[in-house]
């Protein structure tokens, strides 16, 4: 899963944001996906290329490093497992190595966050914008299609391919929010929704693919 996936559904997670809580007077049932929504908005794709070149250099230096910590770690955890599998394996001696093999992937980690934190306070704070309209867009979209329920796609188990409205919702998330911000105050934090600019404040450049998020080394254990 790329990060951009990952931090709009966290992103939506924390604010509560669900399909589920749109309503309309009349109709039918429809369902939406409103992390897909984003995701294909125009906003959201000019704002992640731009912060791709923006960071390049951090992302790049990120990826390297995780490719390397994956390298350093690989004979550790290729040695516990077969300590592990050895017959009468020492218990304290696995302890040990998989509490070295966990402090080491701990760390690099906390290294891999702090290269990335960059580029992830830029998305946290471009995809803030688009949501806060996002609440504004299924309505409209709700109230053009005259649905009276609509529903998380995690919630279905059959539906007809016209019974899905998450392209109209990110039609009326086009509308609302053209382009956003991907430069956050210095005082900024996720959630605080009064720190966003108003949409379409500040231009954003042409799409490139997302980043994507240094994946931990497998973490051993011991029996």
């Amino acid at each position: 899963m790329t990060f951009s996936k990952l931090l709009i559904a966290g992103t939506l997670a924390a604010t509560g944001l669900a399909a589920t809580g749109a309503t309309a007077q009349v109709g039918g049932v429809a369902v939406a996906d409103p992390q897909a929504a984003i995701a294909n908005s125009r906003a959201w794709t000019a704002a992640r290329g731009q912060i791709q070149t923006t960071y390049k250099t951090q992302l790049d230096q990120a990826e390297t490093r995780r490719q390397a910590i994956a390298n350093e770690l690989r004979p550790l955890v290729t040695a516990f497992e077969t300590a592990r599998a050895a017959p009468n394996a020492n218990q304290q001696a696995l302890q040990t190595q998989a509490q070295t093999i966990q402090t080491r992937e701990q760390n690099a980690n906390a290294e891999l966050q702090r290269l990335t934190l960059p580029a992830q306070r830029a998305q946290a704070y471009a995809i803030e914008q688009i949501q806060a309209q996002l609440g504004t867009a299924v309505q409209n979209a709700v109230r053009a299609r005259n649905v009276s329920l609509l529903v998380s796609p995690q919630a279905v188990l059959f539906q007809q391919p016209t019974a899905d409205i998450t392209a109209a919702i990110t039609t009326e998330l086009d509308k609302l929010v053209p382009t956003v911000n991907t430069t956050p105050p210095a005082n900024w934090q996720p959630g605080q929704q009064g720190g966003a600019p108003a949409a379409g404040a500040a231009p954003a450049t042409a799409a490139a693919p997302a980043a994507t998020t240094p994946a931990p080394a497998a973490r051993p254990r011991g029996r």
